[in-house]
């Protein structure tokens, strides 16, 4: 039995087969209840009135703490911390020695010597890894996301974590407040008041329209929970709680692509120890590649900062940090792609759900508001010549938008506007068990503008979204 990723590997022969073969089953957002009106209504409301989402539970949290905090997490993230003030948060990404991004964080500074992450597991792992793999004077708690699912049993975090967002947020913020909040710059933070609790609040916003998100001792939850209820109440702003199958739509509209394949699957020495480290039923092991893109190379499925835009978070005046010589190399490569969204032709959609009410195999089935039935994406974009130009990474539909939508990479002399096709479904039969049986097709796309919501990409502040 594999004790290890690398055995896991060893056994399946190849990284590619191991991931495209995973029976991990659908990925699951856990314990927050899949939707409270519908999910219509609940993307409606970040748009139209406000939106509460419960964070509380999807993500992993990394405390770093110790006198080398700073230094620790600056050698392991391409970001610059010069910067990086008390009260603050970053966008983290670490990339691997040869340059392939591993995973991002939001990281939070709380004091001179701490700092709180939260994100998903291949960044949280890395991390861990590095602190037992080098020699830092750094102490790490690792809380890990919820249970996908937890049978009935009690659920404990360290924090809580609530969003709010929407044109009408401001309002329930300064009732919950007992008088306006703060101004808080975009990616600071500040305290504020819900009723009897003084909170840290982050200036921030998901789907494009800016909010603030809170958190706090997990102990508080339910209080905080219905104070803000109220507060909207008192307001009388319509706050819709978003559920899980909407939450994960809200990043189609604003254009951040929440999961890449982390590249650590090839590499020697650094990463050849990781791999070693790395449980058998790791996310990394476990986790599952979907899609048309079929290749041996599990290289091919790797992406870099300049690919999704985070290229000036890159702080190249650092002495060192992981992965610094192949960023320099990579800069100004014209094999770097671009991230663009792809809008979905609406007959080509209808055509694929027509098929699953017609007699003999279907077409893949298109899951609303997403398909959310593999870790990570990757499925071929082609041109008119046939000529494979990229991928689409993660999809889903968009209610405010009225089309579906999906994020990804395409070569540079790809431009806005070009029709391309979409290779839907998976050109083989695999072990995974959240596929069915079906056809493979193609769906027309046009390239499109990311973000693609105008909101998040004309009046978000100054970021990756903007930065074009």
């Amino acid at each position: 039995m594999a004790s290890s990723l690398t055995t896991a590997m060893q056994a399946a022969g190849n990284p590619v087969t191991m991931l495209r073969n995973s029976r991990a089953g659908m990925y699951v957002y856990p314990v927050v209840a899949p939707e409270f009106q519908n999910w219509r209504n609940e993307q409606v409301a970040w748009r139209q009135t406000a939106v509460l989402f419960d964070q509380s539970h999807h993500m992993d949290e990394v405390i770093v703490e110790g006198p080398q905090a700073t230094e620790f997490l600056s050698h392991h993230g391409i970001n610059s911390f010069a910067n990086f003030d008390l009260n603050r948060a970053k966008h983290f990404v670490p990339v691997t020695p040869n340059g392939h991004v591993i995973g991002d964080h939001i990281i939070f500074r709380e004091r001179e010597d701490k700092y709180i992450l939260v994100g998903r597991a291949p960044t949280s792992n890395w991390l861990m890894f590095c602190a037992a793999y080098g020699k830092w004077n750094v102490r790490l708690r690792y809380d890990p996301r919820s249970p996908s699912r937890p049978e009935g049993e009690r659920v404990l975090r360290e924090h809580y974590r609530f969003q709010i967002q929407g044109p009408d947020a401001p309002k329930v913020f300064d009732k919950m407040n007992g008088g306006p909040v703060p101004d808080i710059k975009f990616f600071h933070v500040d305290w504020i008041n819900i009723g009897s609790k003084k909170v840290q609040a982050l200036r921030h916003g998901m789907s494009g329209a800016p909010g603030l998100e809170i958190w706090g001792p997990y102990k508080d939850k339910d209080y905080i929970h219905s104070t803000i209820l109220q507060a909207a109440r008192d307001a009388g702003v319509n706050l819709v709680q978003c559920g899980s199958r909407a939450y994960s739509t809200n990043t189609l509209e604003s254009g951040w692509i929440p999961s890449p394949l982390p590249g650590i699957y090839t590499g020697d020495g650094m990463m050849a120890d990781y791999r070693d480290w790395l449980a058998a039923d790791s996310y990394e092991s476990a986790g599952a590649i979907g899609g048309s893109f079929v290749s041996d190379n599990i290289e091919d499925y790797y992406v870099n900062p300049f690919e999704l835009g985070y290229d000036f978070y890159i702080g190249w005046k650092k002495d060192d940090f992981i992965g610094k010589a192949a960023l320099t190399a990579m800069k100004g490569s014209p094999k770097n792609r671009k991230k663009v969204t792809f809008e979905w032709n609406r007959d080509d959609v209808m055509k694929v759900i027509a098929s699953n009410f017609e007699p003999g195999v279907p077409f893949k089935w298109i899951d609303f508001p997403q398909p959310n039935y593999a870790s990570s994406s990757a499925d071929m974009i082609v041109n008119n010549a046939g000529k494979m130009v990229g991928m689409s990474m993660f999809n889903g539909y968009s209610y405010n938008e009225r089309t579906m939508l999906s994020l990804g990479v395409v070569s540079q002399d790809v431009q806005e506007n070009d029709i391309l096709t979409l290779k839907w479904g998976e050109p083989e039969t695999t072990g995974k068990t959240s596929t069915e049986p079906h056809r493979q097709t193609e769906i027309r796309v046009r390239v499109a503008a990311t973000p693609y919501a105008a909101e998040a990409r004309t009046n978000y502040a100054d970021s990756w979204r903007t930065k074009r």
